[in-house]
């Protein structure tokens, strides 16, 4: 038997047999008739015995079972049968256990195809700046290029290099975040002065479209943040609202506190995003129908990042059109 296998059934069953022979040697010498009862009795405890070892031992052939099953890779059975008693929690225990690292393999598995997916993306991104300065190289070597053109190729590949330095930067930045590396150091500070320090980075390119802006906050709401952050994922949202809006538009920047969180809406009247782009927009690298030339697609991304880390949520709501909304909630 299969069951005489573990060798602590074996003892048991040992044990109970020597028992049983005493039990016949007593009975040679004293009471025949009541040691025999004894020795009858004795068998019917061990073959009861045996009878819920063997359901045991079958219950646990099946855990080995299921586990082999897991360790090869097939789908999970809910083994639980909600009853009392060890194997039942043992059952519990360790399809908790299979559960969770399934979970754990299939985010690897992300982590793995996301990891892919971003290096390509990098790769793209760089590989066009990175082209086009090799060819305008070319060019300026060549001895008899006019100066207007030089100066025009020069300003070209400066242009170049500050999108690739702002690219790796914000790289960087996306990659501490995702490996936990960066330290939010929340700090209270006042929602309007926030605001206009925040947009003070950008004064000069709204100028230079002649976009106005508005910041309609009380001066007395404030809330804990990690101010530095914080206003980069502010500048971020700010920049993609000026790529979408045209000459003469408007910006407008509101807040107000309510019990649970405080609320803020960042608002243009831009272009606006098309619907089938606007579930997307926060996706690493994804660029939409109306985006710009040298948009790369990782500035909503990086915000939404930074703001989930200060227990913030982010939303946007858009009409073609008519512009797009922001809505950020700070949760107390």
């Amino acid at each position: 038997m299969k069951l005489l296998r573990n060798k602590e059934i074996r003892r048991s069953v040992l044990s109970c047999v020597l028992y049983s022979l005493l039990l016949y040697v007593l009975s040679l010498l004293w009471n025949i008739p009541i040691l025999l009862l004894l020795f009858f009795q004795a068998g019917g405890f061990l073959a009861i015995f045996l009878w819920y070892q063997k359901q045991r031992y079958a219950h646990i052939t099946a855990l080995s079972t299921y586990l082999q099953a897991v360790y090869e890779g097939n789908e999970l059975l809910d083994i639980r049968d909600y009853e009392e008693g060890e194997l039942s929690i043992l059952k519990s225990d360790i399809y908790k256990i299979t559960s969770i690292l399934k979970q754990q393999k299939e985010l690897l598995e992300k982590d793995k195809t996301f990891l892919a997916d971003t290096l390509s993306n990098i790769s793209h991104q760089l590989k066009t700046p990175l082209t086009s300065m090799i060819v305008m190289n070319d060019l300026l070597a060549q001895e008899d290029l006019p100066l207007i053109k030089r100066k025009q190729f020069q300003q070209q590949m400066q242009h170049q290099l500050q999108r690739i330095e702002w690219l790796i930067a914000t790289l960087l930045k996306l990659s501490k975040i995702d490996a936990n590396a960066i330290i939010f150091e929340p700090v209270d500070v006042v929602a309007h002065t926030l605001l206009e320090e925040s947009i003070e980075p950008l004064l000069i390119g709204m100028e230079l479209k002649n976009i106005t802006y508005t910041i309609e906050c009380a001066t007395d709401i404030h809330f804990a943040v990690d101010r530095n952050w914080i206003k980069e994922a502010i500048v971020n949202i700010v920049k993609n609202c000026m790529e979408h809006t045209s000459e003469n538009g408007h910006i407008c920047i509101s807040c107000k506190d309510t019990p649970l969180y405080t609320f803020l809406v960042i608002e243009d009247d831009g272009c606006g995003i098309a619907t089938c782009d606007l579930a997307h927009i926060f996706e690493r690298f994804y660029k939409g129908e109306n985006a710009g030339q040298d948009s790369v697609g990782i500035g909503l991304s990086l915000a939404k990042a930074i703001l989930m880390h200060n227990h913030a949520t982010i939303e946007a709501e858009s009409e073609v059109g008519k512009g797009t909304q922001f809505l950020i909630r700070f949760y107390k």
